[in-house]
């Protein structure tokens, strides 16, 4: 019995893993790409436990997809293990908020090479075999910050942004294919990534997105798979992503002053913070 094949980067944690449980539910086979080989060990078992028949089946490949040598092995491997795929979802991430005169040339690379051109690696090496069969989609895993430059995220949102402009050119190719591309805009969620972020995002960053609240991983991938189901282009959960994307014109600008109030407003108390030692000493 012939089952669906679905790959996914950074199906170890995260959005990618929980999209993995759905899809197994749905009798897909999963072939899950990471870095860290007990993590993704760890995941199969988890996913395989939603297997609906015997057919299914998953396969972990151990790969850093910032590395086009890595990236094509691994896509290659996927394919020879479990057939042309019939959806890659690009899941892998990596965030390094910081003040930009804070952040490091590396991390700034260092997000380029595994939020965008992790994608584009393993698109690329993906591709050829979909389009032999003229069937499949392909889904990018942005960021509400790749609609929207936020403070604190020099390094993460233009990664995220690239991926629109990777994703819209590849809808214009792919259009007479049969080969779909979505691309997901999510909020804030609760992921092993988030925790990280949290420990080192600036103050500002911290007053801007708490004001959004944080969406569970379950509900990110439940607003996911029915995109999918519908074959939409732009998968915006919730409502501010969804302004954002759908009236960038408005929505952005209005956005945009309301974070920058919230910032002056936070430096305003600093500087009436760092002045109380001086007026006492008056």
């Amino acid at each position: 019995m012939q089952t669906l094949h679905a790959i996914i980067t950074g199906g170890s944690s995260g959005i990618g893993r929980e999209l993995g449980r759905r899809l197994a539910a749905l009798g897909y086979s999963l072939s899950l790409i990471a870095r860290r080989k007990e993590r993704l060990d760890e995941a199969a078992a988890e996913i395989a436990s939603h297997f609906k028949n015997p057919a299914q089946r998953v396969f972990v490949c151990s790969a850093d997809v910032s590395e086009a040598d890595q990236a094509e092995t691994a896509v290659q491997a996927c394919i020879g293990k479990l057939g042309t795929p019939d959806l890659v979802v690009t899941s892998a991430g990596v965030a390094v908020p910081g003040y930009f005169s804070d952040t490091s040339l590396e991390a700034h690379e260092r997000s380029m090479a595994v939020n965008y051109f992790g994608s584009l690696y393993v698109v690329r090496a993906a591709l050829p075999a979909m389009r032999a069969r003229r069937q499949g989609r392909i889904v990018f895993i942005s960021s509400g910050a790749g609609l929207m430059g936020l403070f604190g995220y020099t390094s993460y949102s233009p990664s995220k942004f690239a991926l629109r402009g990777l994703a819209e050119s590849l809808r214009a190719e792919l259009s007479a294919e049969n080969i779909g591309i979505s691309i997901v805009y999510p909020p804030d969620t609760e992921t092993p990534m988030l925790e990280e972020e949290n420990k080192i995002k600036p103050e500002e960053t911290k007053l801007i997105t708490g004001v959004v609240k944080t969406w569970s991983v379950e509900a990110v991938a439940d607003c996911i798979m029915r995109g999918i189901s519908r074959g939409a282009f732009a998968i915006t959960p919730g409502v501010a992503i969804t302004m954002m994307n759908r009236a960038p014109g408005v929505t952005i600008p209005l956005l945009s002053w309301y974070c920058g109030w919230l910032v002056a407003g936070l430096r305003r108390k600093r500087a009436k913070r760092s002045q109380r030692p001086n007026d006492r000493a008056a």
